[in-house]
């Protein structure tokens, strides 16, 4: 019995937050790309998306209805559809910090939000 190894000892004591995170407003699927009609908007969203895959990062896309507690475990978010209810959505949180709302930003000012900043003497 003592080759057991205690199961709760395997698991990750955190796990890594995305690099970029989009709480989206309520849509028909979790892309918005399944409609009748596609909306230009979230097709470039898509786009980005997918670039953003291609450079090795990590993003998560969520919605409250299929993803509440993604929103309920970010307080920053919360106050925000707190105070602004749907207009404040979407927001674009990267690396932890939220960068956009109301609007999604455009592929460069991610690329922007992830650059390293650099210390001023």
């Amino acid at each position: 019995m003592n080759n057991i190894i205690p199961l709760l000892n395997t698991l990750p004591t955190s796990i890594a937050p995305a690099d970029v995170e989009l709480f989206d407003p309520p849509m028909c699927c979790p892309t918005g790309l399944c409609g009748p009609a596609l909306d230009q908007t979230l097709l470039d969203v898509n786009d980005m998306v997918l670039a953003l895959q291609r450079e090795n990062l990590r993003v998560e896309r969520y919605q409250m209805t299929s993803n509440p507690n993604a929103f309920l475990g970010n307080a920053e978010v919360m106050k925000l559809v707190r105070e602004k209810q749907m207009e404040a959505l979407p927001i674009v949180v990267v690396r932890g910090k939220i960068l956009k709302t109301g609007a999604y930003p455009s592929l460069s000012e991610i690329h922007a939000a992830l650059a390293p900043r650099s210390v001023s003497a």
